[in-house]
């Protein structure tokens, strides 16, 4: 009796520690499973599970520029108008904002630098339409327009009346645009902007072609009328937008020094009248 004891004591023995690794191995495992991973451990090496459901971050392409992906994430909250006005979608949608428009740039970094400082200062993003005959000058300045959040808009290559150009040339001077643009950001103009706002039918039907919104301006600022000797540039510049202010506005400006004297307190004004600036990235690429 007394060797059977022990041989029954010693089995039972082996068979409680296999039973007590077992359970500690499967205890470890469910741990593993209920535990949530840090945030950067999962965008780390997200598994196929994680991607599939993670939020848009995770799921963007690794190509993606951060632009792009900045981009997938802004809701298409307007359209524009046939007045080239910008409209809510959705009438519970705030429709007391602006657009904000630079044209006929890339110019100088002295100009670009403080005029993003005060869009970043109030938040605000711009379309800037370039010229292509300045961005080959300086494609500099285009990067440097694209790094800062600058909105990048399609101007033409020369700057030139495009209304009663060959569909040929207007091809040309549109699509030029886009592939140096492509070359130096690796991303195509979404808006398009004829020069003098001639663009013509030939000029619709080209931007559209290249999957960009046509569209002139509904609020001039006349800055391209004010020369550098004239006194008092800011107050008129500020009394021209705000004469012709309403709701949707598409504000023409450019690059020019007095414009950029002036953006602080014309953005200023109309924060004070209760207007905000829209995204542009938040406007659908067709006019309805």
């Amino acid at each position: 009796m007394k060797k059977v004891g022990k041989t029954t004591i010693t089995l039972l023995l082996a068979a409680c520690l296999l039973s007590a690794c077992s359970n500690s191995g499967n205890k470890g495992s469910q741990a593993a499973e209920k535990t949530p991973q840090p945030a950067a451990a999962t965008a780390a090496s997200p598994s196929p599970e994680v991607t599939a459901s993670a939020a848009p971050e995770a799921t963007a392409s690794p190509l993606a520029t951060p632009a792009a992906a900045s981009d997938a994430q802004v809701p298409l909250l307007y359209h524009m108008n046939k007045n080239y006005d910008i409209v809510p979608n959705d009438p519970a949608t705030n429709k007391k904002v602006v657009l904000l428009t630079f044209d006929d740039g890339p110019k100088e970094a002295e100009l670009i630098n403080p005029l993003m400082d005060t869009l970043d200062k109030h938040k605000a993003k711009a379309i800037f339409f370039v010229n292509g005959y300045r961005v080959k000058e300086h494609p500099e300045l285009l990067e440097l327009i694209h790094k800062r959040g600058g909105v990048l808009g399609n101007h033409s290559w020369d700057h030139i009346v495009l209304k009663d150009k060959p569909e040929a040339e207007v091809k040309k001077q549109i699509e030029d645009v886009q592939n140096i643009v492509k070359e130096i950001t690796g991303e195509t103009p979404h808006f398009f902007r004829p020069p003098h706002g001639a663009g013509g039918d030939v000029g619709k039907k080209i931007a559209a072609a290249n999957g960009m919104l046509y569209m002139t301006w509904s609020n001039g600022s006349l800055d391209w009328e004010m020369k550098a000797k004239d006194t008092d540039k800011t107050s008129k510049l500020i009394s021209n937008v705000t004469g012709q202010l309403h709701s949707g506005s598409n504000i023409l400006m450019h690059e020019l020094p007095w414009t950029v004297e002036a953006l602080d307190t014309l953005l200023t004004t109309l924060e004070g009248k209760g207007y905000s600036f829209v995204d542009p990235r938040s406007i659908e690429l067709k006019m309805r």
